[in-house]
């Protein structure tokens, strides 16, 4: 089963109103472990960087309305590509794989934003699965944010200072894992991610052709049965 756990970031709130998709970042799980595949693409929305949503994910300070040269770590995207230079690829990437989105509804909503305006087949709500709605059903009441998620299961999210698609989505990735019970939720270990990753059967535990010895010494042994004789004929050891 191949999934694929995906964060995108954007200039804003709404796609009808002229925000666009400005990263996109992805990770492949196949039988719901990291194959280490990944999809990641800055992507130049054509269009200036409001200072809110500079704030919130760093990306572009060469697009806001008073720009400036950016820092170190900045990234720009004046000299990225337009979507339309990568929308096709992205299709390629996750192809019909389960969509693994914490609130699915605004990254799918931008993503097929995009693709509708290149002409691209869109991305059918069904495809995406809501990692937000899972955690609110699990924890009713509880904070659900990707941040408090990460503290509820111990996951190290230091690096996390700013919003970032491929870091996130990698976060995300092990708060899914979590969700649905724990990195091997059916209790499947695989042996490595690469056997994993070529599609064959999961390894699952099968009895041994030769027993192991037995470690229980003859004396051992003796007292025990000398122990069973006392309790008489209706002793638990002596049923069939």
């Amino acid at each position: 089963m191949r999934e694929i756990v995906l964060d995108t970031e954007t200039t804003g709130f709404d796609p009808e109103s002229g925000d666009r998709i400005v990263e996109i970042g992805a990770v492949e799980l196949w039988n719901h472990v990291a194959t280490g595949e990944t999809y990641h693409v800055y992507i130049n929305p054509e269009r200036s960087m409001p200072d809110e949503a500079f704030g919130v994910h760093g990306i572009g300070p060469d697009l806001l309305e008073n720009p400036r040269p950016p820092e170190k770590g900045e990234v720009t995207l004046k000299d990225k590509p337009v979507f339309a230079k990568v929308g096709q690829g992205f299709l390629d990437f996750v192809r019909d794989s389960k969509l693994v989105i914490h609130n699915a509804s605004f990254d799918m909503k931008f993503l097929n934003a995009e693709l509708r305006w290149m002409g691209l087949p869109t991305l059918p709500m069904d495809q995406a699965l809501d990692t937000l709605a899972i955690a609110r059903k699990r924890f009713p009441g509880s904070p659900a944010s990707l941040d408090a998620l990460c503290r509820r299961f111990n996951i190290d999210n230091t690096n996390r200072v700013l919003h970032g698609a491929l870091l996130d989505s990698e976060i995300l990735a092990e708060v899914y894992l979590e969700l649905i019970g724990g990195r091997q939720p059916d209790f499947g270990l695989s042996t490595s991610a690469a056997s994993a990753a070529g599609g064959g059967d999961d390894w699952r535990p099968t009895a041994r052709p030769t027993a192991l010895p037995s470690k229980i010494t003859a004396e051992e042994r003796a007292a025990h049965d000398a122990f069973v004789e006392k309790l008489g004929e209706n002793a638990l050891w002596t049923r069939a």
